[in-house]
């Protein structure tokens, strides 16, 4: 594909884009930067946010920038990475901000910061190099497997920081004035200063709330959806979530009037986003009221526990064409193990409102792993999704469990990829057709655990792996290369 294939792709993903505020013309120059394509950033309220904040800022201008769909077709081109508004490379900014989701996602930065034609490692940069500082929801768990990487990174809510940082680079004549001004401000990580001990997460002030997206686009996972945050945290205390109550605090809401104020004149499909956004007390409330302005509604999260008549009509008359919601634990078991709210006579009810309103599917997700899980939980859960199967169709988003630093479960080994893969033919097996069964990698979240439970050591081993290719086979060389006695791979037979 030549350049000008490529930058008319992205002019035709411009246009479609519907609230973007324009490029200003400042001397100082961020580039906001996804290591994921273009359709799941624009699905990140928190990318947009942040992205929203540093260009509204007095003195700087930003610009965004995505992993390709497919880099080895940039490669090819010889096209460097640049910026979306701009066009210019990501090269040429003075600070590239990355926001980061999850563990898989540190390849997708190196991959990036290559084709932008930085050095992957933060060490073998240069002084005339941009400055690369990361956030995101990965920092709220483990953000050690960046820190080869970038320069800084903010950790927890970054909205109060923005600023701060911004006027600190600002005011920088040089790289170590900047690291010297950052290593000020507080929950600021600076790897190569602090080494491995991490600063606590900060926590916005409630005046942010709720976070919104100022762009709509078609070409978004989330297509022409606008999304504003409901609530902030999570009232419950499930010990494998990294948002639980014992974590971040209460649950903070946003008030009605300000959910609603949020959304701009010209969406139709809103996006209520949140780790606990069902048990918003004013919810249906919200729901019912976008839905009477002709709005279609979907959330981030239901609780099976938390749907009623009311909840799931208003849900219906939403536009919500499924209803979606988690088992987690595979038994009763263990999701009373995992403190997880939601009983088999929630979900059976869940099944039942979802026909009673005309919702075509009932979709659940549930991890598969869990610690002390056995056949006899697999079949527990064949079982339930069968029963669910006679009063509306069902399919099972399955996901291998991984323990994530930061919570009570933090520590616990991966289940092996053969025993995952055991379960779910187990499990295939039992429903013969029953439920569609839609499962993640159990290879890759082996990887994800490996991440999620490691250190810069394992961030050093994915640029490894990005060197021999960036498959499975070439993490796993690299991770056994480093393993540790205490947090040896668990791979299970041979895959």
């Amino acid at each position: 594909m030549s350049e000008r294939a490529i930058r008319n792709g992205i002019r035709e993903r411009l246009r479609g884009e519907v609230g973007r505020p324009p490029l200003r013309d400042e001397r100082f120059k961020v580039v906001a930067l996804y290591p994921s394509p273009y359709a799941v950033g624009m699905s990140s309220l928190g990318f947009q946010t942040i992205a929203r904040l540093v260009g509204e800022h007095p003195g700087v201008s930003c610009d965004r920038a995505f992993l390709p769909n497919d880099p080895a077709v940039w490669r090819v081109s010889r096209v460097p990475l640049f910026g979306y508004e701009s066009g210019e490379p990501v090269r040429s900014a003075r600070v590239v901000a990355v926001s980061v989701a999850y563990e898989l996602e540190v390849q997708g930065l190196i991959e990036a910061l290559d084709l932008a034609g930085l050095e992957p490692l933060a060490a073998e940069r240069g002084p005339n190099d941009p400055l690369v500082l990361a956030g995101g929801p990965l920092t709220f768990s483990n953000p050690l497997p960046l820190g080869p990487f970038v320069d800084a990174v903010i950790l927890g809510e970054a909205e109060d920081l923005v600023g701060p940082t911004l006027d600190a680079l600002l005011g920088a004549s040089s790289r170590r004035e900047a690291l010297d001004a950052l290593e000020r401000l507080p929950s600021t990580w600076i790897p190569s200063r602090h080494g491995e001990r991490l600063p606590a997460l900060a926590v916005a002030g409630d005046s942010w709330l709720p976070a919104h997206s100022p762009i709509v686009t078609p070409g978004a996972e989330l297509a022409s959806m606008a999304l504003v945050e409901a609530e902030r945290g999570c009232s419950r205390g499930c010990t494998y979530c990294v948002m639980r109550r014992e974590n971040r605090g209460p649950m903070r809401l946003a008030t009605v009037d300000r959910i609603l104020a949020r959304i701009p004149a010209h969406a139709r499909k809103v996006g209520l986003v949140g780790a606990g956004v069902s048990d918003h007390p004013a919810i249906v409330e919200v729901v019912s009221r976008l839905a009477d302005g002709g709005r279609s509604v979907s959330l981030s999260s239901l609780r099976p526990d938390r749907l009623d008549d009311a909840f799931v009509g208003a849900l219906a008359r939403a536009g919500a064409q499924s209803l979606t919601t988690a088992v987690d634990g595979a038994s009763e078991r263990l999701r009373l193990q995992v403190k997880r709210g939601g009983k088999t006579e929630h979900l059976r009810r869940a099944a039942e409102l979802a026909r009673a309103h005309g919702l075509g599917r009932l979709k659940l997700y549930v991890m598969l792993g869990l610690p002390g899980e056995t056949d006899d939980d697999v079949d527990e859960l064949a079982d339930l999704a069968t029963d669910l199967s006679r009063r509306c169709p069902v399919s099972l988003g399955v996901a291998p469990f991984v323990s994530k630093r930061g919570t009570p479960l933090d520590g616990l080994p991966f289940a092996g990829i053969a025993t995952i893969t055991a379960g779910l033919r187990r499990l295939k097996s039992r429903l013969r057709g029953r439920a569609e069964v839609r499962p993640t990698s159990a290879r890759w979240a082996w990887v994800e655990w490996v991440l999620a439970q490691g250190t810069m050591s394992e961030g050093r081993a994915v640029l490894d792996a990005w060197r021999a290719g960036g498959g499975f086979a070439a993490h796993r060389e690299a991770f056994r290369r480093i393993a540790r006695p205490r947090q040896r791979p668990v791979l299970g037979a041979s895959p």
